[in-house]
């Protein structure tokens, strides 16, 4: 039976992820404290991996409340911690400082900052797709590409590209639930230039994207529905949270089904 084995918010988009036992559901359909804050720049523009590496060298970890937020340079032994909120000037003038260019920090506890604000719920991949995807790339663990990967909901006991059921036509959705939560899938997420980088280093794999449009052709399942593939380099779905699912809790072990 497919359950729910890994929850992971991201509440600093962009920067690494924390753990978690449950999961609560806003009424947006977005995971409570997932990418609820943002770093921007003067422009307003995100400062995320696909413009600065030096967000690969940025190491954050988090209290249990996810209050306190403790970032460190990766390979140095500068850390310093912050309280989210009443730390937020010195926060950004530390951030400010370590990017060489002014940011300020964004909050948004009503949708979070998706990539996709049309499929805005969280990401869904499978354990056994990860294990595969990682057995394509010498060197690369399955811990690396699922710090590469950065989804959200984590399913095991399916085998590989399991989640490749869960979209259907353009403009159709896919109904699925999660324990008591509901799902709508919409499309297999298209993939940035994140993953081809080492989620701690930043330090590119030659022909990344290249090896991996190539492995996903020539493993995509007979019944996926082929006509969502403009191009191959797509892994993980996308999602959305009915309204009617706000405040149910997803939770490690939860089953899945498709509805």
């Amino acid at each position: 039976m497919p359950y729910l084995a890994s929850i992971s918010l991201y509440p600093v988009k962009s920067l690494d992820g924390i753990a978690v036992n449950q999961a609560k559901v806003l009424p947006s359909g977005a995971l409570c404290q997932d990418r609820e804050f943002a770093i921007v720049d003067t422009q307003g523009r995100f400062v995320n991996g696909k413009r600065n590496a030096l967000v690969h060298l940025l190491r954050s970890s988090w209290n249990s409340s996810i209050q306190t937020i403790c970032l460190e340079i990766q390979g140095t032994s500068e850390k310093q911690e912050f309280d989210i909120e009443s730390d937020r000037s010195q926060l950004e003038s530390w951030l400010s400082q370590y990017f060489g260019f002014a940011v300020t920090l964004v909050k948004n506890s009503t949708t979070g900052f998706p990539d996709d604000n049309i499929a805005s719920g969280p990401t869904v991949i499978s354990t056994a797709t990860l294990e595969t995807v990682a057995s394509w790339f010498p060197g690369i663990s399955v811990t690396e590409m699922r710090q590469r990967l950065r989804t959200n909901l984590e399913i095991n006991g399916v085998p590989p590209f399991w989640e490749d059921r869960l979209f259907g036509n353009e403009g159709e959705v896919v109904k699925f639930q999660i324990g008591e939560v509901i799902f709508e899938g919409i499309n297999p997420c298209q993939r940035c230039i994140v993953p081809t980088r080492n989620s701690l280093t930043g330090e590119s794999y030659p022909n990344f994207q290249k090896l991996f449009s190539e492995k996903r052709r020539e493993t995509l399942p007979n019944w996926v529905n082929s006509s969502r593939f403009n191009h191959f380099y797509r892994l993980s779905l996308n999602t959305k949270i009915p309204a009617s699912e706000a405040g149910k809790i997803l939770r490690l072990g939860d089953e899945i089904k498709q509805l």
